[in-house]
């Protein structure tokens, strides 16, 4: 599989494409699964393939993988019957850009290792079924701009929306059918099952400007089920720190507030750092700092990079290597890519373990997240 794979790696952009072309055309009647525009769903593709290639070795994270991707794929409306189509289209695709070296063991190998992922969603996708919705109705109950492109936008789903503080949840619009993003509740759980979300207009984002620009009360969205692992660790000893840029605030106020919701231990700081790149996109600063009134555990500061600010110049890096040390603490982060990577380069540099730093990944988590389970507490003591 590996070698066939090395042989079209060069042609892969062209694979997607062909592959996405002659499964619409043999089967019609799955191109109301897909967005209207391909390009994205086609990079995904890749990536995945080349994920199932990577842990074809490994048959325990292979499995948690498609586990995750048939569970993912329930809300785009995927059956257990689609899955012989797009196995036939994809190995066509593949026999057709590796040439001669798409072997007669080429093939079966291939063939092999999609029936036992295909196997795998679907079981995966049926045994969620018994649990929950593929796909939750709700409808905005109120939408609040706060400026810089970004607006306050709160949600009621027809029925319970049970998720966790720091998960993130993916929506759909009517102004993009079929394009899901995800975006990060900005609270713990609520008895009614609102949800509020940040949410910022990226430039050309058809979901996140519909969202910010155009929504209002009484509009119909669809939300995925809750996904993301960076939720709040039993780890009553330790202090903790969370670190937000932009948007990635929402979370991390969803942590706070369960961790107030659970009681900080005596002696037990709370740290958060807010960032962003200039004063008038550093919005939530004053609610989290009403919050810090309310709990006397709780410090924030703000770092702002690109204006010159006494008291508030930095990026988030620097602003955390300046108020450290933070190997005590179990560390939380959301945030735009470059961000993140700093911060978490930082706080290894500054003797914070890899099992204390907690994030998502951003982009596509599905593709990206670690799949095995976090380690224990006893097992972090032994790292």
């Amino acid at each position: 599989m590996r070698a066939s794979l090395a042989v079209v790696a060069p042609h892969v952009a062209e694979l997607a494409v062909y592959f996405y072309d002659i499964l619409f055309a043999r089967y019609p009647q799955v191109r109301d699964l897909f967005p209207a525009e391909l390009d994205v769903q086609r990079e995904r593709l890749v990536r995945g393939l080349l994920r199932i290639v990577e842990l074809v070795d490994d048959p325990a994270n292979l499995v948690a993988f498609c586990s995750r991707l048939g569970r993912g794929h329930r809300k785009f409306g995927t059956q257990s019957a689609h899955y012989p189509a797009v196995g036939e289209c994809l190995l066509q695709a593949l026999s057709h850009y590796a040439g001669p070296a798409w072997s007669p063991e080429a093939a079966a190998a291939w063939h092999r290792a999609y029936t036992a992922a295909a196997s795998v969603m679907a079981g995966a996708a049926e045994e969620d079924a018994r649990h929950r919705p593929a796909v939750w109705h709700a409808h905005i109950v109120e939408h609040v701009h706060r400026g810089s492109g970004i607006a306050e936008i709160t949600v009621q789903p027809q029925l319970p929306y049970p998720f966790v503080a720091g998960q993130y949840v993916s929506i759909e619009t009517p102004w993009a059918p079929r394009l899901w993003r995800h975006y990060s509740p900005a609270h713990a759980p609520r008895p009614n099952s609102q949800l509020t979300f940040h949410i910022r207009a990226v430039p050309g984002g058809a979901v996140s400007n519909a969202l910010v620009h155009h929504a209002r009360p009484g509009d119909p969205v669809r939300l995925g089920p809750p996904e993301g692992d960076m939720v709040l660790r039993p780890t009553a000893k330790r202090d903790l720190l969370f670190v937000a840029g932009g948007t990635g605030l929402a979370p991390m106020r969803a942590l706070i507030e369960q961790a107030a919701r659970e009681g900080i231990g005596n002696g037990q700081e709370v740290s958060l750092f807010i960032g962003a790149r200039t004063a008038d996109e550093l919005y939530g600063l004053d609610d989290m700092l009403r919050m810090s009134q309310r709990y006397h555990w709780l410090r924030v500061r703000a770092a702002v990079s690109n204006e010159r600010i006494v008291g508030l110049e930095g990026t988030l890096p620097e602003v955390l290597a300046e108020f450290g040390p933070w190997y005590r603490h179990e560390a939380y982060l959301c945030g735009p890519p470059q961000m993140l990577g700093e911060a978490v380069h930082a706080l290894r540099r500054h003797g914070v373990p890899p099992h204390h730093i907690h994030y998502d990944p951003w982009d596509v988590p599905v593709l990206t997240a670690p799949l095995g389970p976090p380690p224990s507490e006893e097992e972090t003591d032994e790292l």
